[in-house]
């Protein structure tokens, strides 16, 4: 038994990591079809290319690693049976669910490994990636005037070369359009030629320019308007510096992303999203309290003594006018209050409400990534015993499909939890309270060899509900 049971493990890992790794390049490959117009042209160096690579792969984990168990394991057991090595283990007198037995212990192996990964390692993934990413976006284009392109990275100018010497920093017929006094375009420089340099930290730009002219339209004028008066002046050479560029990365503070829900821990979480609710709950009683203070009591009249309704009309009219006057005056301003307060206090609840919900929905995610491991096992493996093909044929498309019902399912729930209308714990078990009794139903269908996707069986069934008549002659 230890020898089939190694050589069990043995079919598995292999489809296993291979699998996972191509479902994380698949990942990876979108993230950069996402952001790539926001990394390219930036001079990043390949070190931190390769660490956002590394930081993003990391958060990807908790798609790759179940898709990779679903369809691993259908993988395996779907070889098994077309090889008949399946069928060969029954002939022996082995039960399918001692077959699968070192598998189930590898997948709760794997489940609280990703248990683990998703408490401590997933946090400080998310922290490193999310703040590398915001580096990153924040970094300017890096410096480069191409021809016959207006260049608009340096902030109050326009610079546009017709032509650039190749594999030098020689540029002509230079029009440089200066916009930082906010007045549109009343400055231009053009020079028939120019150089240009940046130093050594790329903070400032450096532009000699030849035989040109400077153009300015005189504004601080009467009537400059109507006259439209400018003046030109000529140049043999002259050279402009354009400071404060700063084409380089700044790392941001690692502290400042700590208090995002996707940082967290389990504890960490627990504990803000009681402070949270704390916070929230004050709020809640002090609103109550505000309102009640603004209400006024008129003790003077006492209208719930009076049964006689000629009574109290005959009471009114022996009030005062300018008192009844104050008092509906006071009454308005008071519901006005009331109102203004409310109305702030709602979208002030609605953001406190929504953040709860998020760190209570994280706090469910570390465990719903552990049990949709064994939940997609149990449907992979029986599935492949079932429909008897392995390769990447069949088993890719049985994969694709539970998981995508898998993940809709999950971000359907998760955006009901945000909106309101499910509770978080309900939305983020979902998914798995779905595909359950899925798994359930394939392993029992599997371990009783019953002929599930069998076609002369399904043609059976439907002939009993569709019969064919026969021809008469």
């Amino acid at each position: 038994m230890k020898k089939l049971y190694w050589f069990i493990l043995k079919s598995y890992i292999g489809p296993l990591l291979f699998t996972f790794f191509i479902a994380l390049f698949i990942l990876v490959m979108q993230f950069l079809w996402k952001y790539v117009d926001e990394l390219v042209g930036k001079g990043l160096e390949l070190s931190v290319l390769f660490e956002l690579l590394f930081y993003a792969s990391s958060t990807f984990v908790p798609l790759a690693l179940p898709l990779a168990i679903l369809l691993s394991s259908l993988m395996t057991f779907g070889n098994f049976g077309e090889h008949y090595e399946l069928v060969a283990m029954k002939s022996t007198g082995i039960p399918l669910r001692r077959i699968m037995m070192p598998l189930v212990i590898l997948s709760v192996f794997i489940s609280v490994f990703a248990f683990f990964f998703s408490n401590n390692v997933l946090p400080i993934a998310n922290l490193k990636f999310y703040s590398l990413l915001y580096d990153v976006r924040q970094k300017k284009l890096t410096f480069n005037i191409q021809e016959g392109v207006f260049y608009n990275g340096i902030d109050g100018f326009t610079i546009y070369a017709r032509e650039k010497v190749p594999e030098t920093n020689i540029i002509k017929d230079v029009m440089i359009y200066n916009h930082s006094d906010r007045l549109g375009n009343i400055k231009l420089t053009t020079a028939k030629s120019g150089e240009m340099t940046l130093t050594a930290d790329q903070t400032m730009l450096i532009f000699k320019l030849y035989d040109g002219y400077n153009y300015e339209d005189i504004v601080n004028r009467d009537n400059y308007r109507v006259n439209r008066p400018f003046q030109r002046s000529w140049f043999a050479e002259q050279t402009k510096m354009f400071s404060g560029l700063d084409f380089g990365m700044n790392r941001t503070d690692e502290n400042l992303f700590r208090n995002n829900y996707q940082m967290m821990n389990l504890e960490q979480l627990s504990r803000v999203s009681d402070s949270l609710k704390s916070e929230l709950q004050l709020r809640n009683e002090r609103l109550i309290a505000s309102i009640e203070n603004q209400f006024v009591f008129i003790n003077q009249l006492d209208f719930d003594a009076m049964s006689d309704t000629s009574a109290v009309h005959h009471t009114l009219r022996e009030l005062d006018t300018g008192f009844m006057i104050n008092a509906i005056t006071n009454a308005l301003q008071s519901s006005r209050s009331i109102k203004n307060n409310l109305e702030f206090n709602n979208k002030d609840f609605d953001g406190r409400t929504k953040r709860i919900v998020r760190h209570d929905l994280e706090w469910h995610r570390k465990f719903t990534l552990s049990i949709a491991c064994l939940i997609l096992f149990f449907i992979g493996a029986p599935l492949g015993a079932i429909i008897r093909k392995g390769g990447l044929g069949m088993p890719v498309v049985f994969s694709i499909i539970f998981f995508v019902i898998f993940h809709v399912i999950s971000i359907s729930g998760e955006k009901y939890a945000r909106a309101g209308a499910m509770s978080p714990m309900l939305a983020m078990w979902l998914a798995s309270l779905v595909l359950l009794p899925v798994g359930i139903f394939l392993t029992y269908k599997a371990t009783t060899d019953s002929p599930l996707l069998d076609a002369e069986n399904w043609n059976r069934i439907l002939k009993r509900f569709f019969p064919q008549k026969e021809n008469s002659i």
